[in-house]
Order: C-alpha cells, then sequence, then structure tokens
C-alpha cells in the first residue's frame, strides 16, 4: 500500500476519476471539523485583542482599515501561500508535521544521530523523495553538517522544541476556546457566577476529551456540519456588514494601508501585532493534521471556503468597526444583526468548542512520529480509521492534555493571558517550520541555496515581526507555553539520549564473532528443542545479552533468530518489505537474523502470526539462498552474510511449507509432548484468563521436492520441528546506569530522568505484542 494518508493519488491526469475527487471532497469536508474550527472562530476575539490594548488611542477608520488589511495579507502570505501552496507539496507520502520534516531530511543526509540505518533501508519503495543527487552547492553544506554532530543535536533541538510547542498548544488551545465560548454565556446570563462559569467549562473540555476515543473519524462526521454552518454564517454577517456599514472597506485589500496603519501607530502598532496573530492561529494544524487526510482535501477546503469565510467576516467586521468604533470590546456579537443574534450566538458557542479538536488531533500525530522515532517513551497507539491510515488515538497523552487543560483554565481563568501564552507558541512553531522547509528545499528539492534563503528571509522577516511582539507578553501569560514547551522538550530530549546511550554500549560490547565460533555449532552448551527469539535493537552482530543468557544457563535453543524491531525514517513500510532476513553463523549452527522495520506512521498490529511469518521468511530465505550465492554466508569470511528482503506475496506463491490451521480452544491437544505438563496447564491458564489473545494454531509440513538440496531439506526439516517444540521470547531487561566517572548533569539526566521514564512508559514487551507466557527476561546493567 503506497497511499497519501490511505487514499492512492492517481498516477497520471488520465487516472483523475471521479471517484478519487470525491474521496478527496468527502476528507474535505471531514477537514473542517479537525483541522478548520481553530482557524475559523479566531473573528471571536481577533479586533478585541488588537485594540483593547495600546491602541485605545488609535480606535479611528484609518487604524481599523489598516488592522484589516494586515489581517488579510497576514492570511494570504502565511496560511495560503506559504502553508496550501508550499508547505503541503513537502508532505512526507502524506505524512505532515516538523517531524515529518525531520524524517525527510534524515533520508536525504546524514543528520539522525541514533546509528541503526542501514544501506537496505534506502531500498525501500517510500524511502526515494525528491530528484536524485546533490547539487554543488547543497553538497558542501550537507558535508558540512554532516561533520559537526553539535551542529545536527542542535537541529534535533530545533525540531523538539517545535514538536513540544505543538504539544503546548494542545493543552492551551481547548482552554481559551472553551473558556472564551462560556462567557459569551455569562454575558446573557448576568446572574452565573464566574464559578459556575468556570465549572461549565470544565463539564465541557472533560466531555470533549472524552470523545476523542471514538476517533478523527466520527468526531469529524459530528463536529464539520457545526463549522460549516459557522462559516456560512460569519460569510453571510460579514458581506451584509460590509454593504450595510461602510463598503469602501474594500479598498484596504490594498497594502498601502498597512503602511498608513503603522505611520499612525508606530510601536504602538508594533505591540498590537500580537492580536494580529490570533487571525492565524491553528494554521499550523493544516500540516500536523495531514497525515490524517490527503493534501489536495486541505486545499480544497482552505482555499474554496475557508479563506474567502474568513476574508469577507474580517472585512464586514472593519466596516461595522469603522462607523461603531464604541462596540469594540464585543466587535464580533455586536456587528450581529439583531434578528440572527441568538441562532449565531449558539452556534458561535459550538464552534468555539469545535475549535480545541484540530490541535488535540495534531498533537496525537506528533507524538506518534516523535515515539517512532526514538523521541517519546513508549505509549498506546489506538487505529481508529480501516480507511484512513493516519487516525489515531493515543489514551495517555489524552487524559494528560486533559488534566493540563483543565489545571490552565482554573488557574488562570482569564483569556487575555492564556491567549498570550496560545500567540507565543503558535509563531514559534511556524517560525521553526520555515527553517526546516528552507533545509527541505535545499537538500530534498535540490533546488538553489539561493532559493532557499530568498523563502527563509521572506517569511522569517513577516514571522520574526510577530514573534517579537509575542515575546513582548511573556510575563502576561506567555511563560505558560514556554514552560510547558520546555517539560515536553525535556521529556524527549533526556528520551532520546537515554536510547542513544543504551544503542551505543550495546553497538560497542556486540559479542565477538570468532568467540561464537570457537564454541562450534552446540555453542558449548545443550541444545534444547524449539525456537529462541532474542531481542535485541541493534541491526548488526550479536548483543551481550547472548553471552550473558550462555554464560549463566547451561542450555539453549537449537534454531536461534536474533530479532531487531526498528524504525526507519518513512511514513510506512509495506508488508512485502517488512521483514530482513539472514544468516550470522555457518549453516550448522541455525543461527539466523531478523530485522522487521516500520514506519513511523506503521501500527505495529498484533494479529498473532508474527511467528508464521517469520518461519517462513527463514524458510524461504533458507531456498533463496541455495541458488542465489551472494546471500551465502558460506563466501563471507565474517559469517553475518548479506540480507534479503522476504516478501509475504513470494513466501504465499512459492514456499515449500505446507501450512494447516486449526482453531485452539481451552487446553489444546496439539500442544507437544516435549512440552512439561506444568507448562500445558499454564498456557490452558493463560488462555482461560485471556481469550481475547487466542490464535490459530498453525502448523508447517514440508512439502515433497525430491529436486531439493539434502542439506536445505535437513535444515528446513530443523526449522518446522523447532517450531512444533515452541517458541520463546528471550529479552533483556536492561538497568541503564550512568558511569561512575559521569559529569553530574549526565548522571541526573540518565540515573533519575531516563530511569523514571522507563519505569512508568510501557515496557518493550508490551510494545511489541509479545506474549508473557513465552517471555524470558534476562537482567542487564548497561554503564553508559
Amino acid at each position: 500500500m503506497e497511499p497519501e494518508s490511505g487514499i492512492s493519488p492517481p498516477r497520471n491526469p488520465t487516472q483523475f476519476s471521479w471517484a478519487y475527487l470525491s474521496r478527496n471532497l468527502i476528507l474535505a469536508y471531514q477537514s473542517l471539523g479537525v483541522v478548520y474550527g481553530d482557524l475559523s472562530t479566531s473573528p471571536l476575539y481577533v479586533y478585541r485583542s488588537i485594540f483593547v490594548g495600546k491602541l485605545q488611542n488609535h480606535q479611528n477608520q484609518e487604524a481599523i482599515f489598516g488592522a484589516f488589511s494586515l489581517i488579510f495579507w497576514t492570511l494570504t502570505l502565511i496560511p495560503l501561500l506559504k502553508y496550501v501552496i508550499l508547505l503541503l507539496s513537502a508532505n512526507d507520502n502524506g505524512e505532515g508535521g516538523t517531524f515529518a520534516l525531520y524524517s525527510l531530511l534524515c533520508r536525504h543526509a546524514k543528520f539522525g544521530l541514533l546509528p541503526n540505518q542501514q544501506a537496505a533501508d534506502e531500498e525501500l519503495s517510500a524511502y526515494k523523495y525528491g530528484p536524485p543527487g546533490h547539487s554543488t552547492s547543497s553538497l558542501a553544506l550537507k558535508r558540512f553538517l554532516e561533520k559537526h554532530k553539535r551542529l545536527r543535536t542542535a537541529l534535533l533541538i530545533v525540531v523538539l522544541l517545535g514538536a513540544s510547542m505543538v504539544i503546548g498548544d494542545g493543552v492551551i488551545t481547548p482552554a481559551i476556546s472553551v473558556l472564551s465560548s462560556v462567557a459569551g454565556l455569562q454575558e446573557t446570563e448576568q446572574h452565573l457566577t464566574n464559578g459556575e462559569v468556570l465549572f461549565f467549562a470544565c463539564v465541557i473540555l472533560i466531555g470533549l476529551f472524552a470523545l476523542q476515543h471514538f476517533g478523527t473519524h466520527r468526531v469529524a462526521f459530528l463536529f464539520a456540519p457545526i463549522v460549516i454552518i459557522w462559516l456560512i454564517s460569519i460569510f453571510s454577517i460579514g458581506l451584509y456588514n460590509t454593504i450595510y456599514w461602510n463598503p469602501k472597506v474594500v479598498f484596504a485589500l490594498s497594502p498601502h494601508y498597512i503602511v498608513k496603519y503603522f505611520r499612525e501607530t508606530g510601536t504602538d502598532g508594533w505591540i498590537a501585532l500580537g492580536g494580529i496573530l490570533l487571525s492565524i492561529t491553528g494554521t499550523e494544524a493544516m500540516f500536523a493534521d495531514l497525515g490524517h487526510f490527503t493534501a489536495l482535501s486541505i486545499r480544497l477546503a482552505f482555499a474554496f471556503v475557508v479563506y474567502p469565510c474568513l476574508v469577507v467576516q474580517y472585512m464586514g467586521q472593519a466596516a461595522f468597526l469603522s462607523k461603531n468604533t464604541s462596540s469594540i470590546p464585543s466587535s464580533f456579537y455586536h456587528s450581529i444583526p439583531g434578528s440572527v443574534f441568538w441562532p449565531v450566538f449558539v452556534i458561535a458557542t459550538l464552534a468555539a468548542i469545535v475549535a480545541s479538536q484540530a490541535i488535540i488531533t495534531a498533537t496525537f500525530s506528533i507524538i506518534k512520529q516523535c515515539h517512532a522515532l526514538g523521541c517519546f517513551p513508549r505509549v498506546k497507539v489506538v487505529h481508529t480509521s480501516k480507511n484512513i491510515y493516519g487516525q489515531i488515538y493515543i489514551p495517555e497523552i489524552n487524559w494528560t492534555l486533559m488534566i493540563l487543560t483543565l489545571a490552565i483554565a482554573i488557574g488562570f481563568r482569564d483569556t487575555t493571558l492564556i491567549g498570550n501564552a496560545y500567540g507565543l507558541a503558535c509563531m514559534t512553531v511556524m517560525f521553526i517550520t520555515t527553517f526546516l522547509m528552507a533545509l527541505v528545499i535545499i537538500f530534498v528539492w535540490q533546488r538553489n541555496i539561493l532559493l532557499a534563503a530568498a523563502f527563509l528571509l521572506l517569511f522569517w522577516f513577516i514571522e520574526g515581526l510577530y514573534l517579537s511582539a509575542a515575546f513582548i507578553k511573556v510575563p502576561q501569560g506567555g511563560w505558560v507555553s514556554l514552560l510547558l514547551a520546555f517539560v515536553f522538550m525535556v521529556i524527549m530530549f533526556v528520551w532520546h539520549y537515554g536510547t542513544r546511550k543504551k544503542y551505543n554500549f550495546d553497538l560497542h560490547n556486540k559479542v565477538p564473532l570468532k568467540w561464537i565460533l570457537g564454541l562450534g555449532p552446540s555453542l558449548g552448551i545443550v541444545r534444547v528443542p524449539g525456537i529462541g527469539l532474542i531481542y535485541s535493537e541493534l541491526a548488526t552482530g550479536v548483543p551481550a545479552i547472548f553471552s550473558h543468557f550462555v554464560t549463566n544457563l547451561p542450555a539453549f535453543h537449537n534454531v536461534l533468530v536474533f530479532v531487531c524491531v526498528k524504525s526507519v525514517p518513512v511514513p510506512y513500510v509495506s508488508p512485502e518489505e517488512r521483514f530482513l532476513i539472514g544468516r550470522i553463523c555457518p549453516r550448522p549452527y541455525r543461527m539466523y537474523r531478523c530485522i522487521v522495520r516500520y514506519g513511523y506512521k506503521d501500527i505495529q498490529r498484533d494479529d498473532g502470526n508474527f511467528e508464521n511469518q517469520l518461519i517462513q521468511s527463514i524458510a524461504e530465505f533458507i531456498q533463496m539462498e541455495a541458488v542465489e550465492p551472494q546471500y551465502s554466508s558460506s563466501e563471507n569470511t565474517s559469517f553475518d552474510g548479506r540480507m534479503a528482503v522476504i516478501s509475504t506475496r513470494t513466501i504465499q506463491s512459492n514456499s515449500t511449507l505446507v501450512v494447516s490451521e486449526q482453531e485452539v480452544s481451552g487446553a489444546s491437544d496439539s500442544i507437544q509432548s516435549s512440552k512439561s505438563l506444568m507448562l500445558q496447564s499454564l498456557r490452558s491458564a493463560y488462555d482461560d484468563e485471556n481469550p481475547q489473545v487466542r490464535r490459530r494454531q498453525v502448523t508447517f509440513q514440508l512439502s515433497q521436492s525430491p529436486g531439493m538440496d539434502p542439506l536445505v531439506r535437513e535444515e528446513l526439516l530443523d526449522l518446522v520441528q523447532a517450531k512444533e517444540a515452541g517458541v520463546a521470547y528471550i529479552m533483556g531487561h536492561s538497568y541503564v546506569k550512568a558511569r561512575r566517572s559521569s559529569s553530574f548533569l549526565k548522571k541526573l539526566v540518565i540515573d533519575i530522568g531516563y530511569s523514571f521514564l522507563r519505569k512508568n512508559c510501557r515496557g518493550p514487551a508490551v510494545a511489541l505484542n509479545i506474549p508473557h507466557i513465552s517471555l524470558i527476561e534476562v537482567g542487564m546493567i548497561y554503564h553508559v
């Protein structure tokens, strides 16, 4: 499957079909309820935020027209030009967000810090993106960045800061949206106390987060009609106010009015940019939520629905305020014609609640990407749609966001203070995204550095003005977004640092192959029936856990498979390319390596078929090795030969293993006699306690092929017999500690920070769906 968010785009214009367009139109409809709720509710408070502060002495027609001109050109340059036209084209096979840009960069240059990538990963179908080769100027810059590890670390920190700000948005946005909506209720029902209004806000917030487990698909269909009615309402009101109050506001579309605005307001007008910034809050969700939809659906929804509705609404408000400057503190509600006030008020309240959905969804996407690329502790990821591959729900993050949001709502209660934090977080994300996009233009799109510099300078100049105005508000609530971003960034950097140190320890303490070869095929111990799956993060070599196990126990399984489950910097890996199979030692040792590759969009499903796919893949490799000498380890002095990609389609069509299945229920008679009665009773009890994990009992038989090599037949027979005897999962239970000679900071990060995160996240066995009845954990201490 090679879809962009689950939908295969047409390969050429002649294949453009009505089905493809209609599917994108449906997704565009859904995106209105998920992506644009935040952006479309900004007219509720933008003009008030602009003029209530420093511009109280400039409440006149020229300033109002200038503010509208600024809003119009800001909407045009940042959401429309930067995001819809340019940034959505830089999606990573349908996935968006800061980490999608970072993964693109890591694929085209060695910017990643975790050294677990292999040459075979570059052959993945989803790996290639952009034109091949490098220009002379980009090649020199690429080598410079690859050479200096500190620069690559700085790049990672910048990416983590951007991701942390998005997560911080996921906390701040629901608080400001819901508090704004219930504040309107207090204006109409004046007998309500502040405490009662806050209680209603908390109830709504809890309900909003409780809805998330239904998934983006269901939530979108629930929320999309609200946003559509809201957009139609604000368009109609804006058009009415423009015609009725002051049609001359149309001239303010000219950027000349921006010059007049700053000429009149001066420094006060620059500080007021923090209010104008609120007109584009929620824009980042268009890119971050891309994995839930498609680039075409996002573009259709914004260009033909959201953008014109917002422009007309802001124009109408400016026309109204130019004749009613006293109404600025409640500009939106005062501009509504009296006959439709109550219907619009109700839909505005609902739309403000929906606005929270966009950033919550974006937060799930960002954290899934962080986790897959080794920058976030292991969490449970639930795939909520069979059709759209990127729609996910993360329970732990959902409830954490809810608690933090309630804390901010109860602690601040003032939407002005929360709005200051909100604007700072949004503009910081945009600023970082512009920087990463400039690097993508150079290294991925292979464009001239001057073009990338022009892009960077243009948007950094615009966004820098807004960002500087937002930073002035740090003492007035802006510190909240900085604090949230700092906490999440520390969590992500500590996890990535600890993971990297642990991997480097494994890399430098690999078991020497000469030592294993010196033990002989028996490994100097008793080889018992069965298959031992030894899990390790190493993609090459034999992990230290193996020697630790061998020196402490006198027996090991007849067939040993070193399994490495790793993430690669692509959004998805097709099942046909998931398995890499190789041999570690000569044939008599019966030792293999299996690398299972997942992309950062992939969901590791517990379908109970992993063991069977693994056995079939190894059998396919054994046969492939016999006919294709380049895979044979006998010609490789290291005995750790080339690995082969084993396709599941090839297995199903060419396998010499005959597969038969039967349903397992209760105490299965198919359990081999070589297993003890105690193990049979334990497995029976486990099946009774866990009926949801019952699987089909799969047995393998070797087909009769007269032309098969006797050595190959013998090895396949050993593999089948080992599978029938049972499979054991062997995993290291590691304790990571800093060396005694380490600095105080490193001890603090590893011994306290990283250890705390490891103890309080999902265990690796749970994350890998390993049945605990077959799990063997070997304790090891890592001194990093």
